[in-house]
């Protein structure tokens, strides 16, 4: 008898599924180990469904367990899709979770989550660490990012890589000095966001366009920003971005080769890497 595997997520198969089908998602680390133990007999038919002919899920559990060495696996052509246009009966659980309302308003901020992290480089070498999000704020009209400020604090910037080494001190003060950010005039850095587009109904893609300012060392520059962003099952608003800027444009000339004719191992890279990942509070 082939056995029918649900390889969606278990809120799907809890919602609606076919009778009598084992659940095990294939997006899960342990997949091969749960299959492994539910289904030992690597030689028993199997027939695997997905959500639909679109979906990947069937193809990718396949794959999987062809490569684990089971020798009858079949996929079931529509997915549940299929089965349910052409009339088979279904066993049927509560109903999917109802998704998050449509963000509305004012929302702070989560620090803890918030995370600002760079990368500078020279020619052979670079440093990568974070710095501190001190406030900010994102402001929503109708589910869609109107506005927002992320203030950061220049004056607690940190070195992952020399962590623990004299050299981390030694480099913080270069970038807090007046050769980088000049944080004694200039501590905090502002980025404001003035709208938003929506570009990619993907998600897990860059699916927002951002118009930003940012203020750096008192000077301001209009910032295009891409970010992947969404709501998360608690009703959070979350984003991710990596982007690069010209630190020159914000007067940050320091080992610069447009600047200065010869630099020799004092050559730094003009563009800094920043990586935010921003999450509102509840």
């Amino acid at each position: 008898m082939r056995t029918q595997l649900d390889v969606r997520l278990a809120d799907d198969y809890e919602a609606a599924h076919i009778p009598n089908a084992l659940n095990i998602p294939v997006f899960e680390v342990g997949f091969l180990e749960r299959v492994t133990e539910a289904l030992p007999d690597k030689a028993a038919p199997i027939e695997l469904y997905g959500a639909s002919p679109e979906s990947h899920e069937a193809a990718m559990a396949l794959e999987k367990l062809e490569r684990a060495g089971y020798k009858d696996v079949t996929i079931l052509p529509d997915g549940f899709a299929g089965w349910l246009s052409d009339g088979y009966g279904v066993a049927r659980g509560e109903g999917l979770p109802a998704p998050p309302a449509p963000l509305e308003g004012r929302k702070e901020l989560d620090l803890e989550k918030s995370v600002l992290r760079w990368t500078g480089r020279n020619l052979l070498n670079h440093h990568t660490g974070t710095v501190a999000i001190e406030r900010g704020h994102l402001a929503f009209e109708n589910g869609q990012l109107a506005s927002g400020q992320i203030v950061i604090d220049l004056e607690r910037i940190d070195c992952d890589d020399l962590k623990g080494s004299d050299l981390h001190d030694v480099l913080i003060k270069h970038l807090q000095d007046h050769d980088f950010f000049d944080t004694s005039q200039h501590p905090k850095a502002t980025l404001d966001i003035h709208s938003s587009e929506r570009t990619q109904p993907e998600p897990g893609t860059e699916n927002l366009s951002l118009k930003t300012e940012l203020t750096l060392r008192g000077q301001t520059h209009a910032l295009d920003i891409l970010a992947t962003a969404g709501v998360t099952e608690d009703g959070r608003a979350a984003a991710q971005s990596a982007f690069t800027i010209d630190r020159t444009k914000w007067g940050v000339i320091y080992g610069s080769g447009r600047f200065f004719d010869r630099l020799a191992g004092h050559l730094v890279n003009d563009l800094i890497e920043l990586q935010v990942t921003i999450v509102t509070r509840p």
